[in-house]
C-alpha cells in the first residue's frame, strides 16, 4: 500500500510540475504578446477620453465604467471565441476583417475631421437646443464600445500572431490575461486622467497649491486628449491598412512608409521621430481612406 501512495504522490508531483510549467508559459506568452500591443494600448488610452468630454462630472467614472464593461465583453464573450475559431479554422480570414475594421476607425476619426474643418449647419443650431442627457450619454458609451471593439480586436489579433504554434488552450489563457490586463491599464488610466480635477479640488482644499494647476489644467488636457484620440483613429486605422496591403503582397506603399519614417529617424537620429513620421504618414493614408469612405459608410451607418 506504502509503494500504490508514493506512486501516487510521483504522479500528483509530476502533474504539479507540468501545471507550474504551463502556468509559466502562459505568463511568458501574455508578457510577450502584451508588449507586441502596447502600440494600439496607448491608441485605445488616447481615444476613449474623448467620449466623457462635457458631461457633469459626477457621470465622468460611471460612464468610464459602462465603457469598461463592454470592453470586457467586447474581449470576452465575442473575440476571445472568434480568434480562438479563426486560428483554429481559417486564420487566412484574420487580416482581412482587421482591414474592414481599420476602415471602420479611418471612417469615424475622418469624420471628426471634416466637422472640425466645415462645420454642419445643423450642428451649430443644435448646440443651442438642449440633449436629453441621459440619451447623449447612452450614444456615447455606445460609440465608444464600437470603437473599442475594433482596437480590441486589433489587440486580439497581435497577441494572437505571437502565440501562432501555442495549442489552443495556451492561445486562450494568453488571449484572456491579456484581454484582462489591458482593460484594467488602459481604462485605470483613462480614469485617472478624468478625475484629475477633481484630485485638484481635494489638494487645494488641504492647502497644496499645486491642486489649482490640476484644476486649471484639465479642462485643457481633455480637449487636447479629444483631438488626440480623434488622430488616433485615423492613424491606427491607417497603421492596419497598411499592414493588411502588406500581407495581401501590396508592399510598396507600406515598404515607402517605412523608408521614409526610417530615413527621418536616421536624419535628425531618434527613433521617436522615425515613430512620428510613420504615425503621421499612417494617419495621411487613413484620412484619405476615412474621407473616401464616407459617403457610403455614412449612408449606411447614420
Amino acid at each position: 500500500m506504502s509503494t500504490g501512495l508514493l506512486a501516487l504522490l510521483d504522479d500528483v508531483a509530476a502533474i504539479a510540475k507540468v501545471a507550474a510549467a504551463s502556468i509559466d508559459d502562459v505568463a511568458a506568452q501574455a508578457t510577450k504578446a502584451g508588449a507586441k500591443a502596447a502600440g494600439v494600448v496607448i491608441d485605445d488610452a488616447a481615444v476613449t477620453p474623448r467620449y466623457v468630454v462635457g458631461f457633469d462630472a459626477s457621470r465622468e467614472l460611471p460612464i468610464i465604467g459602462r465603457i469598461a464593461l463592454g470592453s470586457l465583453k467586447n474581449k470576452f464573450l465575442i473575440l476571445l471565441p472568434a480568434a480562438l475559431l479563426l486560428s483554429a479554422f481559417a486564420p487566412w480570414l484574420i487580416t482581412p476583417l482587421l482591414v474592414i475594421g481599420g476602415i471602420y476607425l479611418c471612417f469615424e476619426g475622418a469624420e471628426k475631421v471634416v466637422e472640425w474643418v466645415r462645420p454642419h449647419p445643423e450642428q451649430a443650431q443644435s448646440s443651442a437646443v438642449p440633449v436629453d442627457a441621459k440619451q447623449l450619454e447612452d450614444t456615447r458609451v455606445a460609440g465608444a464600445i464600437k470603437t473599442d471593439f475594433i482596437l480590441s480586436a486589433e489587440i486580439m489579433a497581435i497577441a494572437l500572431a505571437t502565440i501562432p504554434e501555442a495549442g489552443i488552450l495556451t492561445q486562450a489563457a494568453t488571449l484572456a490575461i491579456v484581454g484582462f490586463v489591458i482593460t484594467f491599464a488602459v481604462y485605470g488610466v483613462v480614469a485617472l486622467i478624468v478625475k484629475a480635477d477633481d484630485v485638484g479640488v481635494a489638494m487645494v482644499r488641504r492647502g497644496f497649491a499645486a491642486g489649482g494647476i490640476l484644476v486649471r489644467g484639465m479642462p485643457v488636457v481633455l480637449k487636447v486628449l479629444s483631438v488626440v484620440g480623434t488622430l488616433a483613429m485615423v492613424w491606427v486605422g491607417g497603421g492596419i491598412i497598411l499592414h493588411g496591403l502588406e500581407a495581401f503582397g501590396l508592399a510598396a506603399l507600406p515598404h515607402l512608409v517605412h523608408d521614409v519614417a526610417a530615413a527621418a529617424g536616421r536624419a535628425v537620429g531618434g527613433g521617436a521621430v522615425e515613430w512620428l513620421v510613420g504615425a503621421a504618414l499612417a494617419g495621411i493614408a487613413g484620412l484619405i481612406v476615412g474621407t473616401a469612405a464616407m459617403p457610403v459608410l455614412g449612408r449606411l451607418l447614420h
